[in-house]
C-alpha cells in the first residue's frame, strides 16, 4: 500500500513535502519491478533540475533504470547511505530509501502529481 501523504509520478517516483523542502524516492512498485538493487548513481547537491530530467540511475540484478525528477527544483541533499547500501531502497522505499531532497521547487507542479489512490489505479493497469 502506498502512503497517502505522498504524491506520485507516472515514472514511479514519490514526493514527500517537508517544511521547506521535499524528499524524492522510488515507489514500492518500482523497486519490486527492479528486483534486488545493487547500485545507485545519486545526483549532485546543488544541481538544478527540470521536471523529467534524469536524477540518476538505479541498477539491479534484473536491469538498470533511470530515475527522473518528478518536478523542477534544486537538489539540496542526497542520501549518501545508498552509496554503500543501495538495497535500503528494497527494504524501505518510503523511509530510509529516499534518494534526494529538493529546495526551490515548483509548488504548482505538485498538483499535477497523483494521489496514492490515483497511483494505485495507475499501476493496476500495468
Amino acid at each position: 500500500m502506498n502512503p497517502a501523504d505522498l504524491k506520485y509520478s507516472e515514472d514511479h517516483e514519490w514526493i514527500r513535502l517537508g517544511d521547506d523542502d521535499l524528499e524524492v524516492g522510488i515507489t514500492d512498485y518500482a523497486q519490486s519491478e527492479l528486483g534486488d538493487i545493487t547500485f545507485i548513481e545519486l545526483p549532485e547537491a546543488g544541481k538544478d533540475l527540470e521536471a523529467h530530467d534524469e536524477i540518476g540511475v538505479i541498477e539491479s540484478v534484473k536491469a538498470a533504470s533511470d530515475v527522473y525528477a518528478p518536478i523542477s527544483g534544486t537538489v539540496s541533499a542526497v542520501n549518501k547511505t545508498l552509496e554503500d547500501m543501495p538495497e535500503t531502497i528494497n527494504r524501505d522505499p518510503y523511509g530510509d530509501g529516499w534518494i534526494c531532497k529538493f529546495v526551490d521547487f515548483d509548488e504548482a507542479a505538485l498538483g499535477k502529481l497523483m494521489s496514492a489512490e490515483e497511483y494505485e489505479k495507475f499501476v493496476a493497469t500495468k
